[in-house]
C-alpha cells in the first residue's frame, strides 16, 4: 500500500461547509480532523434551530454548534470532555464572526453533565447527541446499548414539549433497527411520548456496499417530543 504523499500542512486546513468555515487539523484531529459524513445532517439542524435553545453533546470542534449559531439559535450550549476541542470551537466561532454571547462551552463528561442539567431543571428546544463509537463490533452491542439508552433518556427529559432530538450512532455493531429500539426504550423510561420525524444517514458521498451492509456505520433519528 502506498504511503502518504506530499508535505503535511503546517497547521489547520480551512474548509467551508454550508457557508461556515472550519479549521481542520488533519494531522492530530480525530479521523480526518472533521466528520464529513455529517454534512447534510448539520444543514438539516441549521434549518431547525431559529430562535431556539440548542444543546450539542459530544460537540468536538463544533460542527453542529457552528451550524446552530449560523442558523440563528437563541443559545447554543456545547459540551465535550476535550479542552483542546472546545478551544478550537471557540476560535472558529470568532473566525466566522458568529455571536459568542449566544455560545456556552462546557468541558465535562456528557453522561454526568446531562444528569446535572436534569438536577438544575435546564430545558432545551433542540438537543444533538453525536457520541463516539460505543460498539466497534456486534460483540460489544449489549454494553453499547446501555450507553446509548442512558444519554437518550436524559436528553429526552431535558427537552421542552415540541422539542427535537437529533441522535446518532456511529457504531458498526449497532444496527439501525437496534438503535431505534434503544431510543424508543429511552423514551418509555423517560416518561415522554416521542415520534420519529426523520431517519438520518451519512452524506451520499459515503456509499454502503450491498455486500457489506455493516458498513452503514452512521445512523440517526430526528425525534420530536409530543
Amino acid at each position: 500500500m502506498p504511503g502518504p504523499r506530499g508535505d503535511a500542512p503546517p497547521g489547520p486546513v480551512v474548509i467551508e461547509e454550508n457557508g461556515v468555515r472550519f479549521g481542520v487539523d488533519v494531522r492530530e484531529g480525530h479521523k480526518t480532523g472533521f466528520y464529513l459524513d455529517q454534512r447534510d445532517n448539520r444543514a438539516l439542524l441549521r434549518d431547525a434551530v431559529k430562535d431556539r435553545d440548542v444543546l450539542d453533546c459530544f460537540c468536538y470542534t463544533g460542527g453542529f454548534s457552528l451550524h446552530a449559531l449560523a442558523g440563528g439559535a437563541a443559545s447554543v450550549t456545547s459540551v465535550d470532555s476535550s479542552a483542546d476541542a472546545l478551544a478550537a470551537l471557540r476560535g472558529q466561532i470568532e473566525a466566522n464572526a458568529l455571536p459568542a454571547s449566544r455560545a456556552q462551552l462546557t468541558e465535562a463528561d456528557v453522561f454526568a453533565q446531562l444528569r446535572l442539567y436534569r438536577d438544575q431543571a435546564r430545558k432545551f428546544d433542540v438537543i444533538v447527541l453525536d457520541p463516539p463509537k460505543f460498539a466497534p463490533t456486534a460483540a460489544a452491542a449489549e454494553r453499547a446499548a446501555r450507553g446509548y439508552k442512558d444519554i437518550n433518556l436524559w436528553a429526552m427529559k431535558l427537552l421542552r414539549p415540541g422539542g427535537q432530538l437529533f441522535t446518532f450512532s456511529c457504531s458498526g455493531g449497532v444496527s439501525r433497527d437496534l438503535f431505534q429500539k434503544i431510543v424508543a426504550g429511552a423514551a418509555v423510561d423517560a416518561g415522554v411520548e416521542a415520534r420519529v420525524l426523520r431517519h438520518l444517514s451519512a452524506a451520499p458521498d459515503h456509499p454502503v456496499s450491498l455486500a457489506f451492509p455493516e458498513g452503514e456505520y452512521l445512523k440517526g433519528l430526528v425525534c420530536e417530543i409530543v
